[in-house]
């Protein structure tokens, strides 16, 4: 049995029982050291700027925070979060819910763009005790007063550089024009580039600052340093990065929205199983793209730094970096999404003759010699692609229509026909939305499954479906 020191435990803090009680049910007992430094502070009713990385368990710290100053009986808006993109939003909300399970009639309201405002107009008007949204949407429902922020207590800035990296500085300077003066500013963030300073400085109030290095072990990654010659060489790089190292999940880093969306489309007709997540994608496909990555229906993720802030998924096994990232901190950043939890991950970086000051700030920023690799034989390209074993479905029906993940787990696997057999081990992640859920299945029953949902019936009616 692990020595747990006091300190560490969420059960020695001054939280709400019901808080402490719910955490025990979900496994979380010892605190994360993000949220040993920061949640005292927070607790204490300090401004708090922390920096930490994603997986360090920085939601859960001021999710907690939060939730422990809460007055339930005061339905009006106490708490605003803020995040750069929509799916670390939900993310964000899905986190807090969970938290606050054992405390009744909490409501939290998700307002973030790239989704319809009627909807969001009409839950505004019933209210909510905390929101949690993107700045230009929470902009836009304070201009037209339909959002009030006069009983603010807490403000959060999740991922904050991002926030200001998208161009949202004019959305926060009136988000906290409409603040009440005292109220309490939290800042979590995982890297610090200048502009964060003036923000900290104009609407903060005395921070205290944590930081917490990156949670996992240097030695659980390895990294490689391969020489391009011009970006030409990039796309056959990657082919033979990729086929050297098949990995059932990488995500490939590109510096540009074009360069994203091209690298994909290039992939895909050489035959890899690979998505792109930017800017330009409209939010269904956003939503789309990432079910897929995480059930491991798609093996390679072509992403922006942007759009993969606040991706949520488990066991990813290798990193490329189309480019070296503008800044030390985003690459290590980035590569820090591979090998965590003690497993073993990869990074895998190509560098040209132009960008040997990124390399200089690189080898200064990790303290170690970067030693430039040959690129793997172009006969790796005989190789065959491994393809993923999952197939995404879409059904078209969702929370809306009260479907849960149960009721398609089980028009899955409920007939006994040998020939129409699919076992519980045989479905993978099933994704929920308002309209729409995705469940994965695995291919060699995938034809079976699309005639089971298809012909079959859930809730008493039948849904359409089809594969991705």
């Amino acid at each position: 049995m692990q020595n747990t020191s006091i300190s560490s435990l969420f059960s020695s803090l001054a939280l709400n029982k019901a808080l402490i009680d719910n955490l025990a049910t979900m496994d979380y007992n010892e605190m994360t050291p993000i949220q040993a430094q920061s949640l005292p502070l927070m607790i204490a009713g300090k401004d708090v700027i922390a920096q930490a990385k994603t997986g360090s368990g920085k939601t859960a710290a001021f999710g907690l925070a939060l939730l422990n100053k809460l007055e339930v009986k005061k339905f009006r808006v106490q708490t605003l979060v803020l995040c750069p993109t929509r799916e670390l939003a939900d993310q964000v909300a899905k986190e807090i819910r969970k938290l606050a399970r054992a405390i009744h009639n909490i409501k939290v309201l998700t307002l973030c763009g790239g989704t319809p405002m009627g909807p969001q107009i009409g839950s505004l008007e019933h209210g909510a005790h905390i929101i949690v949204g993107t700045p230009g949407r929470i902009e836009d429902h304070l201009k037209k007063g339909r959002l009030n922020l006069d009983n603010l207590t807490t403000l959060v800035l999740d991922e904050a550089d991002r926030i200001l990296e998208m161009g949202f500085q004019d959305a926060l300077d009136l988000i906290f024009s409409l603040c009440p003066k005292h109220k309490q500013t939290l800042l979590f963030s995982a890297t610090f580039p200048e502009q964060i300073q003036p923000l900290t400085e104009r609407f903060m109030n005395s921070p205290v600052t944590v930081k917490v290095e990156s949670t996992h072990q240097e030695s659980t990654i390895n990294q490689h340093f391969y020489q391009v010659n011009d970006n030409s060489e990039r796309l056959l790089a990657v082919r033979l990065l990729l086929q050297q190292f098949q990995r059932e999940s990488s995500v490939i880093f590109c510096n540009t929205k074009l360069e994203c969306q091209q690298l994909a489309d290039e992939l895909t007709n050489y035959g890899f199983s690979a998505v792109a997540l930017h800017g330009d994608l409209e939010q269904k496909d956003r939503d789309q793209t990432l079910v897929r990555f995480a059930n491991k229906s798609v093996a390679i993720l072509v992403a922006t730094d942007v759009a993969a802030r606040g991706l949520d998924i488990d066991a990813l096994d290798a990193v490329i970096n189309y480019h070296i990232a503008h800044d030390p901190e985003i690459h290590v950043h980035r590569i820090g999404r591979t090998g965590r939890a003690g497993a073993t991950g990869v990074a895998l970086s190509l560098i040209s003759h132009k960008e040997a000051h990124k390399v200089i700030r690189l080898e200064d920023y990790i303290e170690q010699s970067i030693v430039v690799e040959d690129l793997p034989d172009e006969i790796v390209l005989n190789h065959d692609i491994v393809k993923p074993n999952m197939i995404t479905l879409q059904i078209d029906g969702g929370k809306k229509q009260k479907l849960r993940p149960g009721d398609i787990l089980g028009a899955l696997t409920s007939d006994k026909n040998s020939q129409q057999k699919i076992s519980a081990d045989q479905v993978g992640k099933i994704a929920m939305f308002p309209i729409r859920a995705y469940v994965a299945v695995d291919h060699k029953v995938a034809n079976i499954a699309l005639k089971k949902i298809s012909e079959g019936k859930m809730k008493g009616r039948n849904f359409r479906v089809r594969k991705l």
